[in-house]
C-alpha cells in the first residue's frame, strides 16, 4: 500500500502546492462529520438488537471486537485519526503560504499536541469518583496529540524516507512485543509489553487492555492520511486519484489480511495487520465521499455532516462529559420509550444525538467553530 501511495504522491505531474482556492475539499469536511457522527452516536443504542437473533449480527457490528478481529466500529477511530493526516497537508500548505517556515510550524503543531494531550486528561477525568486525577495516554486525544506530533516531523523529509520511517516504525512496534512477549505470548491480551510499560511507569493498566504504545500504529495511520492528503492536494485528475486510493485500499486490506496469522488483527494494541486492515475500509469510506461530492457534485446531503464535522472538538468533549446527562435528561420526557422495552435505547439514543448536532448547528448559524 505505502509503494502504491508514494509512487503517486511523488509523480511530478502537478505542483505539490496545488490548494484549492477555498483551502479546503466539501467531501473531506462531510466525511469528518460523519466520522463524527458515529464516534458520538454510542453505537446509537443498536447494542439493543443483541437479543434479537436476526439482527444480532448488527448488534456486534456496532460494539468492539472482544480481541482479535475487527468490526465495523474498529474502524471508527481509525477513520477519525487517518483523517487527521489527511487534513495536515491542506492545513501547512496554508500556513506556509501565509509566511510559515519550519520553526513557526513546529511551534505551533507542539502547542497544539499539548493541548490536545491536557484536553484528554480534563475530559477523562472530568466527573470521575477518584479523588484526584489520574495520568492517561490512551484517549483518542492523547494518541492523536502523539501522532500528530510524530508525523509533522517524518512529512519533512523526502518521501522515500517516509516510508522508510513509516516502515521501522510498524516492525519496531512489532519486534517490541515479540522480544518481550506476555504470559499467553507475544500479543497476550494481559502483561503484553504494552502493559507492562503502562504499570512501570504509571502505575496502573488502563481498562479494556489498551496501552499507551498504541500510538506507534495510530502514527502509522496518521502517516497514511497525510500521503492521501498529499495525493489529493495535488491537480491530478478526480479519474487518478480515484484509481490510486481504490488500488491503496485494496492493497491495504490484503496485508491487513496476510500479516493476520503473524501478527494478530488487535484493535486494542493497534497491531501492524490492523493498521492496514483499517486503514484500507477508512480509505474506500474516503474514496465514496470523494466520488459523490467532488466527481458527482452531490453536496446538499453533506450539510448535517459538515455542522458536526465544523466542530468535533466541540462535539466530542461535549460527549464525553455531557453525553450521558443529556440522556438522563431526555429520559425524563421521553420516558425512554419504554414502550419499545430494551429497543427502548434506540430512539432514546437517537433522540440524544439529535439534541447534541442542533447544538452544533446553533454554533455554526453563528459562525462559532471551537479549534485546538
Amino acid at each position: 500500500m505505502s509503494t502504491t501511495l508514494g509512487a503517486a504522491v511523488a509523480s511530478e505531474a502537478a505542483p505539490a502546492g496545488a490548494v484549492p482556492a477555498s483551502g479546503r475539499l466539501v467531501s473531506l469536511d462531510a466525511y469528518r462529520g460523519f466520522i463524527m457522527l458515529l464516534l458520538v452516536s454510542h453505537g446509537f443504542g443498536l447494542s439493543a438488537l443483541a437479543g434479537y437473533p436476526r439482527l444480532e449480527w448488527l448488534a456486534k457490528q456496532f460494539d468492539h471486537a472482544a480481541w482479535e478481529g475487527a468490526t465495523f466500529w474498529d474502524l471508527i477511530q481509525p477513520a477519525f485519526t487517518f483523517m487527521v493526516g489527511v487534513a495536515m497537508p491542506f492545513a501547512f500548505a496554508r500556513r506556509t503560504a501565509a509566511g510559515a517556515d519550519f520553526w513557526k510550524l513546529f511551534r505551533h503543531v507542539a502547542w497544539r499536541s499539548v493541548a490536545l494531550i491536557l484536553l484528554s486528561n480534563v475530559l477523562s477525568n472530568f466527573g470521575s469518583s477518584r479523588s484526584r486525577p489520574q495520568l492517561q495516554f490512551v484517549n483518542v486525544l492523547c494518541q492523536i496529540a502523539f501522532g500528530y506530533f510524530l508525523c509533522f516531523l517524518i512529512t519533512r523529509m523526502k518521501l522515500r524516507f517516509q516510508i522508510a520511517a513509516g516502515v521501522l516504525l510498524l516492525a519496531g512496534y512489532w519486534a517490541l512485543f515479540v522480544l518481550f512477549p506476555g504470559p499467553d505470548g507475544p500479543f497476550s491480551q494481559t502483561g503484553n509489553v504494552g502493559a507492562v510499560i503502562d504499570r512501570s511507569v504509571l502505575g496502573y493498566n488502563y481498562g479494556g487492555y489498551y496501552t499507551t504504545i498504541n500510538f506507534i500504529g495510530n502514527a502509522v495511520t496518521i502517516l497514511l492520511g497525510c500521503w492521501t492528503g498529499m495525493l489529493l492536494i495535488r491537480t491530478h485528475s478526480h479519474t487518478y486519484k480515484l484509481k490510486v486510493l481504490g488500488a491503496a485500499a485494496v492493497a491495504a486490506i490484503a496485508e491487513g489480511l496476510a500479516l493476520s496469522p503473524v501478527n494478530p488483527m488487535v484493535k486494542r494494541l493497534w497491531t501492524a495487520s490492523f493498521t492496514f486492515y483499517s486503514a484500507g475500509w477508512v480509505i474506500l469510506m474516503l474514496v465514496a465521499f470523494y466520488w459523490l461530492v467532488e466527481v458527482r457534485g452531490y453536496r446538499k446531503w453533506t450539510f448535517p455532516f459538515i455542522v458536526l464535522g465544523m466542530n468535533s472538538i466541540f462535539i466530542y468533549s461535549f460527549s464525553q462529559v455531557l453525553h450521558g446527562w443529556l440522556y438522563r435528561g431526555l429520559g425524563v420526557f421521553t420516558g425512554n420509550f419504554w414502550y419499545l422495552g430494551k429497543l427502548g435505547e434506540i430512539p432514546q439514543n437517537v433522540a440524544t444525538l439529535a439534541v447534541m448536532w442542533y447544538l452544533c448547528y446553533w454554533l455554526y448559524q453563528r459562525k462559532i467553530f471551537l479549534k485546538i
